[in-house]
């Protein structure tokens, strides 16, 4: 982590008039959300979790259903509080020039911490509500997980009696078209793109960073790890995101 490289982001954010944001889970592995892939990833120590993940196997095995189900119950997320990452993306909303902030996180923890969630494209759904895979009712997950305490392993849905799940975009699930182009049209519209905690590595929402640079955006990359994208970016910026992003934005 480089001070001038900080200082020379930090003067490119504030000259800029349309901040768009692209956070991954590396913004909320601090709040206690680990990360997929990394060392101490979900998937890394339990790669059954990447299975009840996929569409095809959550649908299809109710064993897989019984445990994601399980797995819920004790997700860290319902608990987690956003940190100063989060916190410092809100301080650049009050400041009048972000103008999307767009997260590849399922933990609401931007609009937790003040984010405006009209301004917020969870591009790949929110866990805090689940969703029927057959009529698309609707309901908060509290609600879900209070019936598997409750004593029911699978529960359907009360509508129709199809499956539910969390209302996240499962691997092998399409994505909702009007969120991703949102998305798109976010960084085709901005002065200044600023991905933060992503690998840059899942796509289409990773097209974000070369479709700012094509249209003349600055670009700048925040993450512990080389990204896909580093090539894009007018500055790259290792190091912790939580001490990083205060000292760019001057939270």
């Amino acid at each position: 982590m480089s001070d001038a490289s900080i200082e020379r982001a930090a003067a490119m954010i504030r000259a800029a008039s349309r901040v768009v944001v692209l956070t991954g889970a590396g913004i909320s592995t601090r709040s206690g959300i680990p990360d997929f892939r990394g060392p101490q990833g979900l998937w890394t120590l339990n790669p059954l979790a990447e299975k009840m993940s996929n569409i095809e196997h959550y649908i299809n095995n109710p064993e897989v259903r019984r445990l994601a189900w399980q797995s819920r119950l004790e997700s860290p997320a319902f608990n987690a509080a956003p940190n100063d990452a989060h916190r410092a993306l809100v301080t650049l909303e009050q400041r009048g020039n972000l103008g999307t902030l767009v997260t590849q996180n399922v933990d609401g923890l931007h609009q937790a911490a003040g984010s405006d969630p009209s301004l917020v494209v969870e591009v790949h759904g929110t866990l805090h509500w689940s969703r029927c895979w057959s009529c698309d009712d609707r309901r908060p997950m509290l609600d879900t997980l209070a019936r598997v305490t409750a004593g029911d392993p699978d529960p359907a849905c009360l509508l129709c009696g199809g499956i539910l799940k969390s209302d996240t975009i499962s691997f092998g699930q399409s994505l909702v078209q009007d969120v991703i182009e949102r998305a798109m049209d976010a960084s085709d519209r901005c002065d200044l793109l600023l991905a933060v905690g992503t690998s840059l590595g899942v796509y289409p929402v990773a097209n974000m960073v070369p479709r700012a640079k094509a249209k003349g955006s600055a670009i700048v990359i925040v993450n512990g790890e080389p990204t896909a994208m580093d090539r894009y970016a007018d500055e790259v910026i290792g190091g912790d995101i939580v001490e990083v992003l205060p000292r760019l934005i001057g939270a």
